[in-house]
């Protein structure tokens, strides 16, 4: 009886076989933003293996993922991350907050559009992390030097169309006087967030800083010299925030809140469509 299943005739393993896809290899590099297509995570390589890599995500949380051809995107690309080679640069050059690099631009003129932040250390941990982007797109970032008089500061900024105001504060939380100054501001073209941080040193991980935790400083107790007390550091404020500003590299290395607060700061002054730059 006539067999027409599939082992009916005899198997020809020596004829053509079937080409599976074959993907982009990228080098799998420290600060590359992918994609897991699995599963949908989003985060910066941390470290990779043949079997693993591990993403931080913008939450800061660390996501151990396995590795398959393909498994990954770029740009919205599938591609297969490899092993980096010690003497190929990186193939997509990326900002400290995460984007891609823009490279060698023209000087932008500001715009009017102005973010305004407490103090020093607020404006160089801005710079530090947010400022090529920034740059490309013309904002500056000025120091209140304090925010006990909030609304007249922002009133001589004249805020209006093609003119936002963006401002970041620390202890932004009920019953703050920073919470109190931000409730007065009341305007279309100002936005006021922050974070819960008395100060912005708390901003970064502890975990980057080299330290257990940030410690819980009494009230009435000067903030940075009670965390140098608790912490048993002998050195200035000052030398201490240049030791914490070396410890930032990106985002990842920062709270989830302020990262969130600089990012919708900079979305809603650059959002204008009505934005006009200054001479």
């Amino acid at each position: 009886m006539p067999h027409d299943g599939i082992l009916s005739d005899p198997i020809d393993i020596d004829g053509p076989r079937h080409r599976g896809v074959t993907y982009r290899r990228v080098e799998a590099r420290p600060g590359l933003v992918v994609e897991h297509r699995a599963s949908g995570v989003v985060g910066s390589i941390q470290t990779f293996n043949d079997q693993m890599v591990t993403l931080r995500d913008r939450h800061g949380q660390d996501r151990p993922l396995r590795t398959q051809p393909g498994g990954f995107l770029i740009d919205g690309a599938p591609c297969t991350l490899v092993a980096p080679s010690p003497s190929r640069t990186p193939a997509t050059a990326l900002t400290a907050s995460g984007s891609i690099h823009p490279g060698r631009t023209p000087a932008r003129v500001a715009r009017a559009s102005r973010i305004l932040v407490e103090g020093i250390h607020d404006a160089e941990l801005v710079e530090k992390v947010w400022g090529d982007d920034l740059r490309e797109v013309g904002v500056v970032v000025e120091r209140l030097d304090g925010m006990d008089d909030l609304t007249a500061v922002i009133a001589n900024h004249q805020p209006g169309p093609g003119q936002r105001i963006g401002v970041l504060l620390d202890h932004l939380v009920a019953g703050s006087k920073e919470s109190r100054s931000a409730a007065e501001v009341r305007h279309p073209h100002v936005l006021v967030t922050g974070t819960p941080f008395v100060d912005v040193w708390a901003a970064i991980r502890p975990e980057v800083a080299g330290i257990p935790a940030w410690p819980t400083v009494p009230k009435g107790t000067d903030w940075k010299t009670g965390v140098l007390a608790a912490l048993g550091r002998p050195e200035s404020s000052g030398e201490f925030w240049r030791h914490l500003l070396g410890t930032v590299q990106t985002y990842a290395d920062l709270d989830p809140t302020l990262v969130g607060a600089v990012e919708q700061l900079i979305d809603f002054v650059t959002s204008d469509d009505e934005g006009r730059d200054v001479p």
